[in-house]
């Protein structure tokens, strides 16, 4: 019961951390940084999948060294496939599973286990977050549950945060074209924009 009033009170703060988040890239630090915590974790780390070229892009980390991060592209297809196709991927053993794509790295890295949700938008999977532990750890269903509700969340944050970046944007396009300086003189001469048939 304590661990079920924990991850409702972890969900609570989440989910007002990220409501509050106004730019995209404030909603995935606040993402990755509030699992880490909540799970008490090594790290995590939120990935974006890039459709030109089928990898996995980092967004937003925690916990985890530049070296580590800096390892290599991660591809779509190679690492961990399934947690973006099928839904969630737990892997106990990093260091002996031919889903991890770079295994010395994470090893190195001191990862032990390692958690992979999608992130999703209307339906579509536009990447994952990722939660790693330091010692094997079997996650349990309620650790797999946490990490969906959050990254769901997310993934409507940052569309919301996207769309209110770009409206922001086009309205200051707008208040551009307003601006006297900004504005093309509208005195029209003689003849100008009347039909050929009324001169």
């Amino acid at each position: 019961m304590g661990t079920h009033t924990m991850h409702y009170e972890t969900l609570l703060k989440v989910t007002e951390a990220i409501s509050m988040s106004k730019d995209p890239e404030d909603v995935m630090v606040t993402t990755v940084e509030a699992v880490k915590t909540a799970l008490k974790a090594k790290g995590a780390a939120l990935f974006l999948v890039n459709r030109k070229t089928n990898v996995l892009e980092l967004a937003a980390a925690n916990g985890l060294s530049r070296e580590y991060l800096g390892k290599g592209p991660l591809s779509a297809a190679k690492s961990i496939p399934a947690s973006l196709e099928k839904g969630p991927v737990a892997i106990y053993d990093v260091g002996d599973d031919p889903r991890i794509q770079y295994p010395k790295e994470a090893k190195k890295e001191g990862i032990a286990s390692l958690l992979s949700v999608p992130i999703a938008i209307h339906g579509q999977v536009i990447g994952s977050l990722r939660v790693y532990t330091a010692d094997p750890w079997e996650f349990t269903i309620d650790d797999v549950n946490l990490v969906q509700a959050v990254a769901q969340i997310a993934g409507m944050a940052i569309d919301i945060a996207r769309l209110s970046k770009g409206y922001k944007h086009s309205i200051e396009i707008l208040k551009s074209m307003q601006d006297p300086k900004q504005r093309k003189s509208t005195k029209r001469t003689p003849y100008e924009g009347v039909p050929v048939s009324v001169r």
